[in-house]
């Protein structure tokens, strides 16, 4: 059985990169909130690396991430050992889960779960969902597919009804997150825990009441509630941001052009450049003149609630004031 460790009751954030490749523009935005949510309230904040997407883990992007983060002017209290350390954890937790039956073995592929939904439908909110296929399915059957040597993944079972959240910066939310998310994958067909089951073991025991994160994760909001419940556990507070996106309106990528931190630090220009640039984004800041991420701290704390002035909007990269920061 899985102790519950409790919570903690001094404000607790988190910065979670993902070693998949080098942190860019949108992901120093989106950190530089979360410390200055945390900071501005006196709080904690963990530095977590989330390396379990094995597949796209790259083995530099973990100290690059750790740089990046230090050249900007970020701090961080505690480091948590990295998620890849962590699977038996996880696994665990996920035993929890099997005994109380609110998972199942799916054998289903992408390829066969796209085909499912050949059609336009209406609730792709999130990427395919799931039709149920394997749902029929107990955690005893596992068994049987492991004499046949059939590779599956659990899948979480999600209840009736609508799940109520309320979010910190968007307000309130609600779904019918069966019919409009499906049920998801908690650990994969090649045996590591998913991201879903991860972040929430994690946040959990790490006694995270804060999460700050951007608003590309407000559906992972609903699976993560779901787990939550599951397990007794209380759940945090989100605050969802908007994205950086290029002028096609689509996330930042290579294609809008080189907004990795790493190359502007190569190239001599100063945190204080950056951090001006999104500082204004945010609206805390009248111009884009460089400033410092503690004097910007200083601003925040003299602003009661900072975070509801941020634009409503995604931010829309000058794709060639990226390329040429002066």
């Amino acid at each position: 059985m899985i102790s519950d460790e409790g919570s903690s009751s001094k404000l607790r954030g988190r910065l979670a990169p993902s070693p998949t490749g080098a942190q860019h523009l949108g992901n120093a935005r989106t950190f530089l909130i979360a410390w200055l949510h945390v900071r501005c309230q006196a709080g904690e904040l963990v530095l977590r690396i989330e390396d379990l997407d094995t597949p796209r883990t790259k083995a530099w992007a973990n100290e690059q991430a750790i740089d990046d983060l230090r050249w900007l002017g970020i701090d961080w209290d505690t480091t948590a050992a990295l998620q890849s350390s962590r699977t038996d954890f996880y696994l665990d937790v996920l035993d929890e889960l099997k005994r109380k039956h609110l998972v199942y073995p799916c054998t289903c592929s992408r390829t066969q779960i796209e085909a499912c939904w050949s059609a336009p439908h209406e609730s792709f909110l999130d990427g395919v969902v799931y039709s149920g296929h394997c749902a029929s399915r107990s955690v005893e059957d596992s068994k049987e597919l492991d004499a046949k040597g059939e590779r599956y993944a659990w899948r979480f079972r999600f209840g009736e009804g609508t799940i109520q959240w309320m979010d910190d910066y968007l307000g309130s939310q609600r779904l019918d997150a069966k019919r409009f998310l499906g049920d998801f994958v908690v650990a994969r067909n090649y045996g590591p825990p998913a991201y879903q089951l991860a972040v929430t073991v994690d946040d959990h025991f790490q006694k995270i009441t804060h999460v700050v994160r951007g608003d590309d994760l407000v559906y992972s909001t609903y699976r993560q509630l779901a787990i939550y419940g599951a397990l007794g556990w209380e759940a945090p507070h989100w605050l969802h941001v908007p994205l950086v996106v290029g002028p096609d309106g689509k996330r930042l990528a290579k294609r809008h052009g080189d907004t990795r931190l790493s190359q502007w630090r190569q190239r001599g220009i100063g945190p204080e450049r950056i951090v001006g640039w999104i500082a204004n984004s945010l609206g805390l800041t009248q111009t884009d003149a460089p400033i410092s991420a503690s004097d910007l701290l200083a601003v925040a704390i003299g602003l009661k609630d900072w975070w509801h002035r941020i634009p409503k909007e995604p931010w829309v990269l000058d794709v060639e004031r990226a390329g040429k920061p002066t």
